[in-house]
């Protein structure tokens, strides 16, 4: 079951779901603040780091051989956005970002339990921007910034800036309490793992 934003507020006060900044505000403002809060969703921000495989590696992908976080680490290159350094993401380019959020699915003894999708925002989508495309989920258990992959399969250079709303969090309830079985991305703090 798919929560509503009322049902996502109400998680977010029982401390089901933590999300750190807590986005705001709740609900639209008299003067047409915008409110991150859609429907059936959370929008989540961009944060300040982009990562990204150094150019001209001889190097083939074997996963076999070793975690993502082994192989990307001394084979990426980091960068600090700002507003007035923004990353400029070409055409057929892929790196990982991260949610300036830090988001909390604490598997509680009460019995209620949560999991989230991550999904792009459709103004994104229609330029040709890719978030988050193979692994959405973001599993009971979870505490960490979520690491974005971004490509951009548009014709045109997309300007990537820190705190712009770049996906949306969609909390859905899980029937029973799992187990924990941590991902080798607990606790992620950096795009890079």
């Amino acid at each position: 079951m798919i929560l509503s934003n009322f049902a996502i507020h109400e998680a977010l006060d029982k401390g089901w779901l933590k999300i750190d900044p807590e986005p705001n505000p709740r609900f639209p403002g008299p003067n047409g603040e915008k409110c991150p809060y859609q429907t059936s969703a959370v929008d989540l921000r961009l944060g300040q780091e982009i990562a990204f495989f150094k150019e001209g590696l001889a190097l083939n992908i074997d996963l076999r051989k070793g975690d993502f976080k082994t192989l990307f680490g001394p084979n990426s290159e980091t960068r600090t956005l700002s507003d007035d350094q923004p990353f400029v993401l070409r055409p057929g380019k892929l790196v990982l970002g991260k949610t300036l959020e830090m988001v909390s699915l604490p598997i509680l003894e009460e019995g209620v339990c949560l999991a989230a999708r991550v999904e792009g925002k459709s103004s994104f989508a229609r330029c040709g921007l890719l978030v988050h495309f193979t692994a959405p989920t973001i599993h009971a258990g979870f505490e960490g910034t979520i690491t974005l992959e971004l490509i951009n399969l548009g014709p045109l250079d997309i300007a990537l800036y820190p705190n712009m709303p770049i996906c949306q969090l969609i909390v859905e309830q899980v029937a029973g309490t799992p187990f924990s079985n941590d991902s080798q991305f607990q606790g992620q703090q950096n795009p890079g793992g």
